[in-house]
C-alpha cells in the first residue's frame, strides 16, 4: 500500500508570546489550524518543520536537509511580515521590522527544496519570502508605497476582505482555471511584491491595481505561490476554488516522492 504524501510547513515564530500563554521568556513555534487541514482533505500527513536556530540545536546532529530528505513537499505558511533587511532595506517604521529570524530559516528550507526538488508552494507571507530567496524586493507597505493601490487588508473583515485577480494568459494557473482569467480572492496583507525576484513569471495580478497576486519559479523546480489565502476558500462558493491549486500541487510532490 502506497504511503501517504508527507507535507512539510514552516513554523510561525511567536518570540514574545503573552503572558497568559503561561510560556514567560520562551519561544513558541507553530502552525495554523485551516492550512494543516486544508492539506489533510486531501489524505495527505502533515509535520510542522521547527526552525533551528543558532545556539540551540547543534546542526551536526540536527540539519535542514535531513528534515527536506523525509517530506514530499513543503508548504511556506503565512504569519508576520518578511523583514526589510533581508532584501536590502531598512524598516521605515518600527511596526514593519518583521521577523528576520523567520527569514532566515525559511530561506535556507526553501533553497534545501529547490536542491532536492521538493515543490514548494508559498501562501501569503509565503509568496513573499519566495519573492526575497529569489532577490526580488517588496513594498514594506502597501498604501504608503503604492498611494494608488486599492486596499488590501482590512482588520475588521479580516478573511472576509476580497479582491478580484486577473490569471495571466497561457500561465499554468490559466491551465487549471478554464472557465474565466477573472475570480475573487480574499486579501490579508499590507505588503507586496515591488521587484520580482530572478527565474519568475507571475501568474496572477490584481485586477484593480496590478498587484502581484501569484508567481512561479521558471525551470524544472516546482515552486508556485499566491498572495491570497487558498485554504481560507473553503466553502465559499463566490471565491476561487483552491481545489485545483492543492491538487497540482500534491500531484508534483506525488512525482518527486521519496
Amino acid at each position: 500500500m502506497t504511503r501517504p504524501l508527507r507535507i512539510g510547513l514552516s513554523p510561525r515564530i511567536l518570540h514574545h508570546p503573552p503572558a497568559e500563554l503561561g510560556f514567560r521568556n520562551k519561544t513558541l513555534q507553530y502552525l495554523e489550524q485551516t492550512v494543516a487541514h486544508w492539506i489533510m482533505r486531501r489524505g495527505a500527513l502533515v509535520f510542522m518543520l521547527p526552525a533551528i536556530e543558532s545556539g540551540g540545536v547543534e546542526r551536526s546532529s540536527v540539519r535542514v536537509s535531513d528534515y527536506v530528505k523525509e517530506i514530499d513537499g513543503l508548504v511556506m505558511q503565512g504569519g508576520a511580515d518578511v523583514s526589510p533587511i533581508s532584501y536590502g532595506e531598512i524598516p521605515t517604521r518600527p511596526e514593519w521590522s518583521g521577523d528576520r529570524v523567520r527569514d532566515l530559516y525559511e530561506i535556507e528550507l526553501f533553497w534545501e527544496c529547490v536542491v532536492q526538488r521538493k515543490p514548494i508552494l508559498g501562501i501569503c507571507r509565503g509568496l513573499q519570502l519566495i519573492n526575497v530567496a529569489l532577490g526580488g524586493s517588496l513594498y514594506q507597505d502597501i498604501v504608503t508605497e503604492h498611494p494608488n493601490a486599492i486596499s488590501h487588508v482590512d482588520p475588521v473583515l479580516y478573511d472576509q476582505h476580497r479582491h478580484a485577480i486577473h490569471i495571466e494568459e497561457n500561465s499554468r494557473l490559466a491551465g487549471l482555471y478554464k472557465d474565466t482569467d477573472t475570480h475573487l480572492v480574499n486579501s490579508i496583507h499590507h505588503q507586496a511584491i515591488k521587484r520580482l525576484g530572478r527565474d519568475s513569471l507571475v501568474e496572477a495580478v490584481s485586477e484593480s491595481d496590478g498587484i502581484i497576486e501569484a508567481i512561479r519559479m521558471r525551470g524544472e523546480s516546482y515552486v508556485v505561490a499566491f498572495q491570497w489565502h487558498p485554504e481560507f476558500h473553503a466553502g465559499a462558493s463566490e471565491l476561487l476554488d483552491s481545489g485545483p491549486i492543492l491538487d497540482d500541487f500534491l500531484g508534483a510532490a506525488k512525482k518527486q516522492r521519496v
